[in-house]
């Protein structure tokens, strides 16, 4: 087989990595938690959303919890205000729940990567800065706007201020702009990791490290479908630190769609992979790579149902109503326009 050919990974666990044990200060914001999860949607209302008829009546499947819309003269505009505000007060739920404040300020710098993603295409793009800044962030949006005005990164940390100076020294290697995005996805996975190494979490450094294969499955079937492999050479483009070897992600690169199932049985990511490549081919689209991504995490962020108090059910929660938001919004964005039901289907899985 193709897969033994290959160094074995070091991974210790048939499917998801351990989330670690019980911390009993967290006994009653875990317990809050729980009942908060029995009001998320069901994957049964997804379904019935996304086989309605339009949007109208898809919206009316949310009229009894608290995505409602007004009844009459809804808009996407309006969707977006609710669906906004659902997004910030499950943060603010999330940093008042988090008893150890560096786990808060770790996942609101996903918003100072974005923004400092948006903020070195712009200036090195010759675009002006604009105001469409995350204000969920360690770092004050117009913070943003004053240190690459006055080019004076003192005033952001320094891992961004580092990820600042990677992208721009990988953008004008060929003033290719995804170089900006790699070498901000580098500095950030690096970071993620660094920092959870250093929280001592075992379920932060398995929900990290399982991000990173993620991305780097996803990279590498846009790669083959593309054709752009030779644009990106692998060493610039994989992230390092996942439980996957790169050496395997890089054989990826040269077989056949059909040998990439057999690639990867080994792995925990071999059915994601199989049925990812299977319709890639079939239908020349990534919703089902998508699709299977999104369900291995939510099934990682799940197993912390084991957990009686802690950490880890809360910040799963934020992560899987945040993953909620994102699924409402894809669906009534879908149904505004129109789609497919059954494009809808195999996106939501």
């Amino acid at each position: 087989m193709l897969a033994t050919k290959l160094k074995q990974p070091v991974i210790d666990f048939y499917l998801y990595p351990p989330v670690g044990g019980d911390d009993w200060r967290y006994i009653f914001e875990t317990a809050q938690v729980r009942v908060l999860e029995m009001r998320m949607l069901s994957r049964a209302t997804f379904l019935d959303m996304a086989n309605a008829e339009n949007f109208e009546q898809a919206a009316d499947l949310l009229s009894a919890g608290e995505y409602a819309l007004p009844q009459a003269g809804r808009s996407f505009t309006e969707v977006e205000g609710i669906l906004r505000a659902g997004r910030s007060a499950v943060r603010e739920l999330f940093a008042d729940l988090i008893i150890d404040e560096p786990i808060v300020q770790l996942f609101r710098t996903q918003d100072d990567f974005a923004n400092l993603r948006l903020a070195v295409r712009r200036t090195l793009t010759e675009k002006p800065l604009g105001t469409d800044y995350s204000d969920d962030g360690n770092v004050p949006p117009e913070k943003f706007e004053q240190v690459f005005e006055e080019e004076n990164y003192s005033e952001i940390p320094d891992y961004m201020a580092e990820a600042v100076e990677r992208a721009v020294l990988a953008y004008y290697r060929n003033k290719e702009i995804r170089e900006i995005d790699h070498a901000i996805d580098f500095a950030q996975a690096e970071y993620n990791l660094k920092t959870a190494r250093r929280l001592n979490s075992i379920f932060l450094l398995g929900l990290f490290r399982i991000q990173i294969d993620l991305t780097n499955i996803r990279t590498m079937l846009r790669l083959k479908f593309t054709e752009s492999e030779d644009l990106f050479p692998p060493d610039n483009i994989f992230l390092k630190g996942g439980f996957l070897e790169l050496e395997r992600i890089k054989r990826g690169l040269d077989l056949g769609y059909e040998s990439l199932g057999p690639l990867f049985f080994v792995t925990p990511y071999h059915r994601l992979v199989e049925a990812g490549a299977g319709y890639l081919i079939s239908d020349k689209s990534f919703l089902r790579v998508e699709q299977q991504c999104e369900e291995h995490l939510i099934g990682f962020l799940k197993s912390t149902i084991q957990i009686t108090a802690g950490p880890q059910p809360i910040i799963a929660y934020l992560l899987l109503k945040e993953n909620e938001i994102r699924t409402v919004r894809l669906i009534l964005t879908a149904k505004k326009n129109n789609l497919d039901p059954k494009l809808i289907l195999d996106r939501v899985g």
